[in-house]
């Protein structure tokens, strides 16, 4: 009989020694614990150390650090009917783990799928020049619909990152030559408003010039000064009117007079 009591007891200690690990339940600080009793819910856990029941309750951890999930390139096409692939980068986390339990089988399935349906209705509602234009516009856009969605399953979503459009190579060339246009035009344009304001000087340095004695000339000195210092160059000299009204009336008549009593001397 007392064999019978200590082997009964024995069991019981090994028993109890087995089931002490599960009856003991540790929850960290970046966690939370969703304990059911029965199959019921009864509570979430907090950090630290929790005891329970193995047979009768059951329990859940949930991760409620912020999660980064990279959402697969999807194929979506525009409101200007331009196909494009897009992919993106969702921010959330968990800040009821209860409902993220019970009232969504998978949540991290779950969001996925429905970031992936939303960026292709946003996508679908914008042109091509919005879509590369105002990127985080539609992200923040996005963000809002998939927040609003995934709250009643304890879910707040921060972020959502459009990380790379791709686009057609067709498309890539046309949007390329658009570009080139416009360098082109914007080049001209600067060109144009140049030779406008280099007019303007010259027109301005014209009339200093015109109305200043002596100014022309000393241009013109200057000219043949620049010109005369290569040697390879040919100068032609412009003589102005000025000098040629010296030559006129009876002065030229007293010069040729001269010029010949000078040869019949000779």
């Amino acid at each position: 009989m007392e064999e019978a009591y200590i082997s009964f007891i024995v069991i019981a200690i090994i028993f109890l020694l087995c089931m002490l690990p599960g009856c003991i339940i540790q929850i960290n600080e970046y966690e939370r614990g969703v304990l059911f009793s029965r199959g019921k819910f009864k509570k979430v856990l907090k950090p630290g150390w929790h005891l329970r029941l193995p047979i009768l309750q059951s329990f859940k951890k949930v991760d409620i650090r912020t999660k980064a999930d990279d959402v697969p390139a999807q194929e979506a096409i525009t409101k200007d009917n331009v196909s494009v692939k897009i992919n993106a980068v969702l921010y959330y986390k968990i800040f009821d783990a209860s409902k993220a339990i019970l009232e969504v089988e998978n949540y991290y399935y779950a969001t996925g799928q429905l970031a992936q349906t939303t960026m292709r209705n946003a996508v679908g509602s914008v042109t091509l020049d919005e879509l590369l234009g105002e990127r985080e516009k539609i992200s923040g856009e996005i963000c809002k619909v998939i927040d609003e969605l995934t709250d009643p399953w304890g879910i707040k979503v921060e972020n959502v990152e459009l990380k790379d459009i791709s686009l057609p190579e067709e498309m890539q060339r046309v949007i390329a030559k658009v570009a080139e246009a416009e360098r082109e035009k914007a080049a001209v344009i600067t060109k144009a408003a140049g030779e406008v304001e280099a007019s303007k000087n010259l027109a301005e340095a014209a009339q200093n010039m015109a109305s200043v004695p002596g100014a022309l000339h000393l241009r013109t000195l200057s000219t043949i000064n620049d010109v005369s210092s290569d040697q390879s160059n040919t100068i032609i000299f412009a003589i102005p009117l000025e000098i040629l009204r010296a030559f006129d009336g009876a002065n030229v008549k007293d010069i040729v007079s001269k010029i010949s009593n000078k040869k019949d001397d000779n």
